[in-house]
Parts: structure tokens; sequence; C-alpha cells
């Protein structure tokens, strides 16, 4: 499964505790489908949590009758799409209304009366992206997108995330072949996103894989490791950072026990030392076994809730 999949899979299992959110998230997997009018209000995916996740939203939010059918997407991948579609027209009219549309408008806009509270806009996002959006494999590079087939319904997208506080990002827009594309570049920028949209664990796998890369490329540079003992060390070394950025956003190094503070902090700041670097460089040396006993202790308290 791709990592855009996992992220999906991941998103459909967030579900908001406010009834405004709900209505959000629903809107927001609609409204950038491949249709949303009163002749068709259809959503096309890959993903099957993801399609059941708009047909059991609409239903709940709106009332309207669902359809979901399955095709054969890419037979040599042994690939299947989902459409998700509100069939008779007295349905999609009912679906319309709920949403505020008349389904005569002659430019599809983004209606905020449907994200209510600021709490509904990660709700909104996560149903655009669920319907829309793709990331890149962060193994490969940082790139994350919503493909919009409307240029005003891109351009309020694009809006809406530029306006949020807790995000603080700028989106780019661009035209490819026809469809707009409102896209986030960076891992920070889109680790933010995925864990405002509810994907923590798909934002710290991102991370990850940025940090593993940077060590490895740390340690390459300074040739410090045997080429057998890389991935090994850059791992290990990644696993500690994460651990420490854990305990500095949440309580910060203070709550450590002291005679693992410096420690703490110099492993943080310089991910490519190894074990035996650590150890002469602390104010009191350590030796290789000590410095992984002490680094030990530090990941079992960044993992206890």
């Amino acid at each position: 499964m791709s990592f855009a999949s996992e992220l999906k899979t991941e998103l459909c299992k967030a579900m908001p505790q406010n009834s405004c959110c709900l209505k959000a998230e629903c809107y927001g997997l609609l409204l950038f489908g491949r249709s949303f009018s009163k002749n068709a209000i259809t959503v096309t995916t890959e993903n099957n949590a993801a399609a059941h996740r708009v047909a059991q939203l609409t239903a709940e939010i709106s009332g309207a009758i669902v359809d979901i059918t399955t095709s054969v997407f890419r037979r040599r991948e042994r690939r299947n799409a989902f459409a998700v579609a509100v069939t008779g027209e007295d349905q999609r009219n009912a679906v319309l209304a709920c949403f505020g549309h008349t389904g005569n408008e002659i430019s599809l806009r983004i209606n905020r009366a449907n994200l209510e509270n600021e709490c509904c806009t990660s709700a909104f996002l996560r149903g655009a992206f669920l319907t829309c959006g793709t990331v890149t494999d962060p193994v490969k590079d940082y790139h994350l997108e919503f493909v919009v087939p409307f240029m005003n319904l891109a351009k309020d997208l694009s809006a809406i995330i530029s306006e949020s506080f807790e995000l603080n990002l700028q989106p780019g827009l661009m035209n490819r072949k026809g469809s707009f594309v409102v896209y986030v570049k960076g891992s920070e920028r889109i680790a933010d996103l995925l864990t405002f949209m509810g994907a923590g664990n798909a934002a710290m796998e991102l991370m990850q894989a940025k940090m593993l890369k940077e060590v490895r490329n740390n340690v390459n540079r300074k040739n410090n490791f045997e080429t057998a003992n890389i991935d090994k060390t850059a791992s290990a070394a990644a696993a500690q950072v994460i651990a420490i950025e854990k305990i500095l956003d949440s309580s910060g190094v203070s709550a450590l026990p002291e005679e693992l503070q410096e420690l703490a902090m110099l492993r943080y700041r310089n991910p490519e030392m190894s074990l035996r670097e650590l150890g002469e460089t602390l104010s009191e040396p350590l030796s290789r076994s000590g410095v992984n006993h002490r680094l030990q202790r530090i990941m079992d308290i960044a993992s206890t809730p």
C-alpha cells in the first residue's frame, strides 16, 4: 500500500465529535468530487475506506440515498476504482440545499456558512483531501496537492489553508492540464497539514523519513561509519532525535532527570554523532555503553503516556 493510500485510510478513522465538523467534512468530500451539481453528485476514488466515508457521511448529514459501484481501474495492478453517487434529482437537490447550494451557480465556490466554527476547517480540509488530494512518498520528495477542477474553487481552497492560524501556510497554485492544483511543499509544512487534518501517524512517518535521509547524508559526508552500519545507526539516531523532540514539545528538557538533560540536547543538535563521540563531548565523559543506556532511558520516557 502506498504512503498516500495509507494516509487516506488513517484520515478515514478520524471521527469528529461535533456535528458541525461532520457536516464540514461531508461538504469537503462532495464539493471536491468529480461533480457537484443538479445533474450529478459523484465522487470517484481508489480508496475503499474513503468511498465508504463519503457514502456514510452523505447519508447521515443529508439523508440522501447513496450508491457505491466498483470498477477495475488498472487490471495489471489489480486496482479498483470506487464511484459514489447520489442518484435521483430530488436526492441531489436535497444534498445541494443541505449545503446552501442551488445547483445553478455559474461558478462553483466554497460556501463558508458550512464552516461554522474554527474546528470545522480541519474537518473540511480532510474531506477535500480524501476526495482530490494526494501526497508524494516522503522517501522520494515532499509534495502534497489538491487537484481541483475549477479556478475559483481552487482559489477559495488556497485561501482557507492560508487563513488558518494553526497552519501558517501559503500554498502554491498552478494550472496543470486543465485542472487547478493547490500544493504545499516542504516536509515540515506538509507534516503540519497532515497533523491538522488528523493524520498524526503519517506526519510522524514523514518526519522519520526526513530525519533518516538527513542522518544518512551527514553520515556519508563525515564518513564516520562503515557503509554496512549506516542504515542501522542512522535509524537509531533518527528515532532518538524524534523522541527528544517529543519531550521538548510536551514538557521541555527540564522534565528529564538532570543526568539526562545534557545528553538529550547534545544528541538533538548533533544527530550525526556516534555514541562514542557523544560520550567524549559530554562535560563528564561517558563510555559508549553508558551513552547508549542513557539514550534508551530518554526514549523510554518519551514513549510513556
